[in-house]
């Protein structure tokens, strides 16, 4: 078959591949970064490109015109994940539809623990061989580290025992064993290399994955990296990546060498800033929510999107690095962090952990916010957890301009109560490209602090101002027009917008309102209300409590705490003790499921409004509104 070349600009990038491909597809395979929130499925309209010859690919079809207009496709907008390649030809990709280096949230709150890793080495010197002493070499071993060290029963592996007779000999019998749980050999290594003992702590997201190089010596972090999830190309979401599984027998595979890879690439990049080899990692830990758990581990994970929403596996999990494809010596132990339901997953075991919710008598509302948001209610005596279904929305998904974290994107914003002028910050201070979550959560508020939309989200009839402007008989707000942008259009927040984020805040709502009910807590009995996940670090408070996604609380009581599920993965991966408490706390929370609560119904429909339908249960709030109006 007569390749075919395509050429991305405005990188330049020639890449030559088979005809009759999706041009989607090209892009994923050869790293160029194209937006696609979908994965692919032609809904969400993140992947626009424009192309001047048509005659070179597939003809538009019905889906491509549910996203653009007419006079787009006239001037060569396509949607990537629906457009063939047919020919030699050029893709630009708008400013838009680039994928740019985000802010990611990698530190959190971390509380000191015992240091005690489970991974440690044993420097020691070796009687030689003679003809009065001929025992086997790993015989000889074994019995050095029983004398001095009185540790027995050692498992010992094929692999280790390949170059086991050239390792002692190499340093004249002088050498370091490397033991896990003082139950397994990993490693044996030439000479006294005590001093060099490393673990590496793994965040795996839905939309980054974290990294954190920690010496087990000292106890310290020492190198952070962070990659975006590259799953991201078959789904935003984890509903999405899911039905990608159901595909074909290679979707699992497909999205577990992503996530393995790059784990792999994280690791070597850490390493190198620290002047080491992957060869000095001995233990891995990781955390994810359920799904990426079961993506990591490849097990199935379709029975966790059917209900009764039943993972495969809930407890902790110590796994070789050999049976993963980890680039890492093949003995070298990976532990993954216990799950607690279906949609509460070993990242949320880290958040508990890491903010000292289970340790402390005092009452604490702890919510990560995400695609999938985790709360729980309680303190040492007892946790209540649940999961929202909050959606991509504060990733920007299914909002018209919305986009991640990234430069240029739209992160705070101010609305005069007057003129309804605005004041807004992108991130960089880069001119504007669209809006991120934080943007949109303060843009909405600003909104219904200035009686532009009421408490049903609705734009008022009777607000007359020129940013209210109208497209095709809906009504959008300009945030920043045209010629402060970067694309030369308008950025707006539309009444679909306001649904959207709306949606998200009432089920997250719904889940903490539900909770702290069955918990039996009142927002006065809450001693603190920490916020963790990338997405909430940056969260304006009072924007969130205006919409009711947090609650009616003195905001000294608002902790934010950021990415503690790395923080508490990395807890566990230098202590014993914590990796223990971790398995006992996986079994002691109690799981609610927010779907056969008999109030679910009611109190979601009542949490769509602003911040609630019963506003009193906002005095805070009620009270900026009624300054507001009488400005």
């Amino acid at each position: 078959m007569k390749k075919i070349t395509i050429k991305f600009e405005p990188e330049g990038r020639k890449v030559e591949t088979n005809p009759d491909q999706k041009i989607l597809d090209v892009a994923e395979e050869s790293g160029i970064g194209l937006r696609s929130e979908c994965g692919g499925k032609a809904s969400c309209g993140k992947c626009r490109i424009i192309i001047q010859d048509q005659s070179r690919v597939s003809e538009v079809i019905d889906l491509e015109r549910n996203h653009l207009s007419e006079s787009e496709i006239s001037a060569g907008y396509r949607l990537a994940c629906c457009t063939v390649a047919k020919g030699d030809l050029v893709v630009e990709i708008p400013e838009e539809s680039r994928i740019r280096v985000r802010r990611i949230q990698i530190t959190g709150m971390e509380r000191p623990v015992k240091l005690e890793p489970l991974v440690k080495k044993f420097h020691m010197v070796l009687p030689k061989p003679t003809l009065h002493d001929i025992r086997p070499d790993a015989e000889r071993m074994l019995d050095a580290l029983n004398d001095e060290y009185g540790i027995t029963g050692l498992e010992l592996s094929q692999r280790l025992l390949r170059n086991l007779p050239d390792i002692l000999r190499e340093k004249d019998w002088d050498v370091t064993t490397v033991l896990w749980n003082d139950k397994k050999l990993v490693a044996v290594e030439p000479g006294d290399t005590s001093n060099i003992l490393y673990g590496f702590a793994v965040d795996i997201g839905t939309s980054k994955i974290v990294g954190y190089l920690v010496n087990l010596v000292s106890g310290e972090t020492e190198e952070i990296s962070y990659i975006e999830n590259p799953q991201i190309s078959h789904g935003e979401d984890v509903m999405t990546r899911i039905s990608y599984t159901l595909e074909g027998e290679k979707g699992l595979t497909r999205l577990q060498r992503l996530v393995v890879g790059a784990i792999n690439s994280l690791m070597k990049q850490a390493c190198s800033t620290a002047g080491i080899t992957t060869k000095n990692i001995y233990e891995i830990t990781i955390v994810g929510n359920t799904a990426m758990h079961h993506f990591f581990l490849g097990i199935q994970p379709k029975y966790v999107s059917y209900t009764p929403y039943v993972p495969a596996v809930k407890s902790p999990l110590n796994v070789r690095t050999s049976d993963l494809s980890l680039a890492l010596e093949p003995e070298v132990n990976v532990y993954v962090l216990p799950c607690v339901a279906g949609f509460v997953g070993a990242d949320a075991v880290g958040d508990v952990i890491a903010s000292g919710v289970c340790e402390s008598e005092e009452r604490s509302l702890l919510i990560d916010i995400g695609t999938n948001t985790e709360v729980f209610v309680g303190n040492s005596e007892d946790i209540l957890a649940c999961s929202c279904a909050s959606g991509p929305a504060f990733e920007g998904a299914h909002i018209k301009y919305g986009m991640k974290a990234v430069t240029g994107a739209i992160e705070k914003i101010k609305i005069n109560s007057g003129s309804l002028e605005v004041s807004y910050k992108t991130i960089d201070n880069e001119p504007p490209v669209g809006i991120c979550g934080s943007g949109i959560l303060d843009g909405i508020a600003e909104l219904f602090r200035t009686g532009v939309i009421n408490n049903r989200g609705r734009f008022k009839k009777e607000v007359d101002n020129n940013r209210l402007i109208q497209q095709n008989g809906v009504k959008e707000f300009v945030i920043a027009r045209g010629n402060e942008t970067i694309t030369g259009n308008d950025i707006t927040i539309t009444q679909a917008d306001i649904g959207e984020i709306q949606l998200s805040k009432g089920a997250i709502h719904t889940g903490v309102a539900i909770t702290m009910r069955r918990r039996g807590y009142t927002k006065e009995d809450l001693d603190h209300v920490y916020v963790a996940g990338a997405f909430g670090y940056h969260i304006d408070p009072m924007s969130a409590k205006i919409l009711g996604m947090l609650p009616d609380i003195p905001t000294e009581k608002i902790k934010f705490v950021g990415n503690t599920a790395v923080t508490g993965a990395k807890m566990c991966l230098t202590s014993k003790e914590t990796r223990d408490a971790a398995y006992t706390l996986s079994k002691k929370i109690r799981y609610l499921e927010l779907a056969v609560d008999p109030d679910f119904q009611k109190e979601f429909v009542n949490s769509m409004y602003l911040p609630y339908k019963n506003i009193e249960e906002y005095p805070t709030i009620t009270k900026l509104l009624s300054k507001e109006t009488k400005k």
